[in-house]
């Protein structure tokens, strides 16, 4: 896989579908990009995806639901996997309202992210969509500090945004098809990717972090960057722990991309 890569939707747990693409990322592996849509009274859709997939997106999306049913638009945070299709989104969802925080406005307000087409939640509040609350928390791992969680009360999911991502080898349905160790590794490496402070994090400060997420006991983990995970906590969050232990990611520089540019192409035989 060396493009963006959008997979067929399908349904994950009870009232959520599941909206995966795949990144290749030169040299390690591929990353998901997940979107969600809940299917609560006042509809939900978790993230948007990234720009380079957006026709298909947008097809994906419409066959899974009428855009103009849409009330809600989640975004955990404003990286641009996360938002790459949201002016799109709502140009056909003209009853939906984005939710996010003060940070995060400020930010999608750089893309001319309409006000009134807002709705500000902070960690520790909940939005009403009509059958069940979305509780909003910050997790322990995070690349952008506007980025918020979302446990749904009524499916007891947990949409992680980018904690718990994962590098792997190739796409896989669910987290626990991927063998121990190689998600064990690619939770590390996402996480030292992402978030490299979590080297100077102590292991008590950490642990503290990660209780309020571990105390919901969720059914799945629904990661922006994980397959669907069930009955895999204690795996995640070693994961996490892993990568706080370990030094930060360092990438290639401009020497080793020079190098990788101008390298010979391998012979055709």
């Amino acid at each position: 896989m060396d493009q963006p890569t959008l997979l067929p939707t399908r349904r994950v747990g009870t009232d959520t579908d599941l909206l995966p693409a795949y990144v290749p990322l030169p040299g390690l592996g591929v990353l998901p990009i997940n979107a969600y849509l809940i299917h609560a009274r006042e509809p939900v859709l978790v993230d948007t995806g990234i720009a380079p997939l957006r026709d298909g997106f947008l097809r994906a999306l419409r066959a899974l639901i009428d855009p103009a049913a849409l009330r809600w638009i989640w975004i955990t945070h404003a990286d641009a996997d996360h938002v790459g299709n949201l002016a799109a989104v709502l140009a056909e969802a003209p009853q939906a309202r984005v939710v996010t925080n003060y940070l995060g406005v400020g930010k999608m307000g750089l893309q001319q992210l309409p006000l009134d087409r807002t709705y500000l939640v902070n960690p520790g509040q909940a939005l009403d969509v009509g059958d069940r609350r979305l509780l909003a928390h910050r997790p322990p791992v995070y690349d952008a500090p506007e980025t918020m969680a979302v446990f749904d009360t009524g499916t007891r999911h947990l949409f992680s945004s980018d904690c718990f991502g994962a590098v792997m080898a190739r796409p896989a349905e669910t987290a626990a098809s991927i063998d121990k160790r190689e998600l064990h590794d690619g939770l590390a490496l996402w996480a030292r990717i992402d978030a490299p402070w979590l080297a100077a994090v102590g292991r008590d400060r950490f642990t503290a972090a990660c209780r309020p997420l571990r105390d919901l006991a969720p059914r799945l983990i629904l990661g922006s960057h994980l397959p669907p995970a069930v009955d895999l906590d204690d795996a995640l969050y070693a994961g996490l722990d892993a990568a706080r232990e370990a030094a930060p990611f360092v990438g290639p520089d401009q020497a080793a991309l020079e190098q990788a540019i101008h390298a010979p192409e391998p012979a055709v035989v």
